[in-house]
């Protein structure tokens, strides 16, 4: 895992598959996503060179129930006093009370996500509690004021997070990026129609910084390059 500043307070945990981002303020951390189940000690280890503790960790926000980004999870909401943040509909699969939806595979898709899970199976993350289930709109309790963004179609309560402030959007798996640079819709959607209004819904938002699941983020003018891929959508 490489530990990337992005701007102050802000950190890119790059992990080969399903990436996580520090946020820090005065008050504590707040960590999006956790990459997939053993990553905890890896997390720790980067709070703990940027001159923090874990349990300094605050909040805990999830944007899907997918294992490359919960994996990690429960453990760590165990560090402290951690908050668990999720959208409403997809709590009841964070919290194992439910299966969470296949995706509808385009045909191109298939044999992408067979190679992916004979590389690394599929598991079940354990179980996570949610403190605070999420809503369209809510604000968060860090980085200013970040508000949630309801952004349904990869899956049913995939969430984004804009923070107005410092113009930073987290996008979870809702938006992608790929090795050449290219911004993408995200793959694997349980409903493709939806996953690109909720992309369009995004990219009419005020952003500089965009960090994507999988892939780099975008540093500068992030809002320009996601309403480009926007319109191509549309056709």
């Amino acid at each position: 895992m490489d530990v990337i500043p992005l701007i102050p307070g802000l950190h890119f945990l790059r992990f080969p598959i399903g990436h996580a981002y520090l946020w820090q303020d005065t008050d504590g951390l707040t960590l999006i996503d956790t990459s997939a189940t053993g990553s905890a000690p890896q997390i720790a280890e980067a709070i703990r060179g940027l001159g923090h503790h874990p349990s300094d960790l605050r909040r805990l926000v999830l944007t899907h129930f997918h294992e490359d980004h919960v994996g990690s999870a429960a453990e760590i909401a165990r560090w402290g006093e951690v908050t668990v943040h999720a959208h409403r509909a997809d709590a009841p699969v964070i919290r194992g009370h439910e299966e969470g939806p296949l995706p509808e595979l385009t045909d191109w898709e298939r044999p992408l996500l067979e190679r992916i899970q004979a590389q690394a199976p599929p598991r079940t993350p354990e179980p996570v509690r949610v403190d605070r289930e999420l809503e369209d709109g809510d604000v968060l309790d860090f980085g200013g004021g970040a508000r949630a963004v309801s952004a349904p179609g990869h899956t049913p309560g995939s969430v984004a997070l804009h923070l107005p402030g410092p113009r930073v959007l987290f996008t979870g798996d809702t938006v992608a990026r790929l090795s050449d640079g290219q911004v993408t819709l995200g793959l694997f959607n349980v409903d493709r129609r939806q996953a690109i209004d909720s992309f369009q819904r995004q990219a009419a938002l005020d952003t500089d910084i965009a960090c994507f699941g999988h892939g780099e983020p975008l540093t500068h003018d992030a809002a320009a390059t996601l309403r480009t891929t926007a319109e191509h959508l549309r056709e």
